[in-house]
């Protein structure tokens, strides 16, 4: 209120003055002819008395039509209220041009929407399109496999296989990319097994660890967590997915750390990550040395995996060093939350 006092009468200076600089001659002008003190004296008390008036009343109309002004701004830019009557024209001209901007934003933000849904439903049946030509490729790879083949073609069927998986991740990180706009809707919050939703996503990649013939060291957990299945199974896929791609030699292993609140550790012993790229693994795009190295990393599946667990409710974090691997943390248990 004190801002407001101030922006009014620094507004009404000019008027205040020009009043109290006629009231001033009008009185300098009745002492010069001899009137007397007690009648000049009465007059400037009451043109003071009118100033006062007029200016409260006016101020109480300046505040009523700034509170008016604010409730029809204050949901920009998603709606614009009724603005209060314009007193002069420089007024009405400022609200015709806020309008005019506020359509003209409100259009662009219209079509923007409607290009990106337009974008969204073609890449989504593109997405569901290409797993028909996968799934006939995948055919004929069983076929070929039932028949008997020489030590070269056993080899590059093997690649063929390990190719066309890849190529089932991509399109799958593609869609669950897609997905991720409206997620809060697709969610299904219960309580899961984790050793059940580890399993799942261990089943996926059961081939990819016997065609790199890594072993893989799971210790079960016995926990119940509150999570969206879907989500966290793919979480984990991705973090499987990476350990596999970076480890060559030793192992991958799975764990849940000691204590009420352990977290998911998915450890492997492959290259790890240079020092100076985790502050930046989980950016959008981001690829690291690694990726520059490998030529084939798409920056897209650690940022997944972060945008998931922030909805999720869960935590993320990891730790790496060059020469010897990464360990993922994932931490499972939401707090503040009531499900029935």
């Amino acid at each position: 209120m004190r801002k407001l006092a101030v922006g009014y009468f620094r507004r009404e200076r000019k008027y205040i003055g020009t009043y109290l600089g006629c009231v001033g001659i009008f009185c300098a002008v009745l002492f010069l002819y001899n009137e007397s003190l007690e009648g000049i004296r009465y007059a400037a008390v009451l043109a003071g008395l009118l100033l006062v008036g007029v200016l409260l009343v006016d101020f109480i109309r300046y505040v009523r039509r700034f509170e008016q002004l604010s409730y029809a701004t204050a949901a920009l830019p998603y709606e614009l209220g009724e603005f209060p009557d314009a007193l002069e024209g420089m007024e009405e001209q400022y609200q015709k041009n806020l309008l005019d901007l506020y359509l003209h934003c409100d259009e662009l933000e219209s079509n923007m929407r409607i290009g990106r849904q337009d974008m969204l439903d073609y890449y989504s049946l593109w997405a569901h399109q290409i797993k028909t030509p996968i799934a006939a490729m995948r055919l004929l790879i069983q076929t070929w496999e039932g028949r008997e083949r020489k030590s070269e073609e056993e080899e590059f069927l093997r690649n063929l296989k390990m190719e066309l998986f890849k190529t089932e991740q991509y399109v799958e990180m593609v869609l669950s990319y897609l997905r991720m706009e409206d997620m809060s809707s697709d969610l299904v919050l219960q309580w899961y097994s984790l050793d059940e939703i580890v399993r799942q996503a261990v089943k996926k990649y059961s081939t990819l660890f016997i065609m790199k013939k890594l072993p893989l060291e799971y210790r079960k957990c016995e926990e119940m967590v509150l999570t969206d299945e879907k989500w966290l199974v793919f979480v984990i896929e991705q973090l499987l997915s990476n350990a596999l791609k970076y480890t060559t030699e030793g192992k991958i292993t799975i764990y849940r750390e000691e204590g009420e609140y352990g977290r998911l550790v998915i450890e492997d012993t492959g290259i790890g990550i240079q020092e100076e790229d985790l502050p930046r693994i989980f950016e959008k795009g981001f690829t690291g040395y690694n990726g520059r190295q490998d030529k084939k990393s798409t920056g897209i599946g650690l940022y997944l995996c972060k945008s998931i667990c922030d909805k999720l409710n869960h935590g993320i974090a990891v730790e790496s060093e060059v020469g010897r691997g990464s360990r993922v943390y994932l931490s499972l248990k939401r707090r503040n939350l009531d499900v029935d």
